[in-house]
């Protein structure tokens, strides 16, 4: 399988976005490129619990090593770019009577076929995000690529 065509912030948005029935053959090409991932929820109406859910799961998962800076700074840069996407450039939620049901993932590989790029870490995020009423919401969708 070739990797340049395995484009990584995709694979993260396909996974984020697709129904149960439907994410099968992303988890299948994820594994045979043998990227690491992890996926989840989270509801939040402040950005921190966003964030720490996502770190929570990327590590939990062995996508990153909590261990090692250099991994935890790129999950938190690239989580810090989808929430920017999700929230419109304006990283807050409840001070401004906003709440967000969001999806996500985390997917870690080598999309470029040269192995000195090295590997690369991409959050997506997918759901809802408005009012917390409700009904009254409407979808967003955020990305973050960083390379470890």
């Amino acid at each position: 399988m070739e990797t340049r065509q395995a484009r990584i912030g995709r694979q993260a948005l396909l996974l984020a976005m697709f129904d149960e029935e439907e994410e099968k053959a992303a988890i299948d090409y994820l594994e045979a490129l043998a990227w690491r991932y992890c996926q989840g929820r989270v509801g939040a109406m402040e950005p921190q619990k966003i964030v720490a859910a996502i770190e929570t799961a990327a590590k939990r998962h062995g996508v990153v090593n909590g261990r090692l800076y250099r991994e935890m700074h790129a999950l938190y840069h690239a989580i810090l770019e989808a929430v920017h996407g999700v929230t419109r450039g304006q990283v807050e939620l409840g001070d401004l009577l906003r709440t967000a049901g969001l999806r996500f993932a985390v997917v870690r590989g080598m999309p470029y076929e040269q192995p000195n790029e090295g590997e690369w870490i991409a959050v997506a995020l997918y759901g809802t995000i408005g009012a917390p009423v409700r009904g009254l919401e409407h979808e967003t969708v955020g990305l973050g690529i960083n390379h470890i």
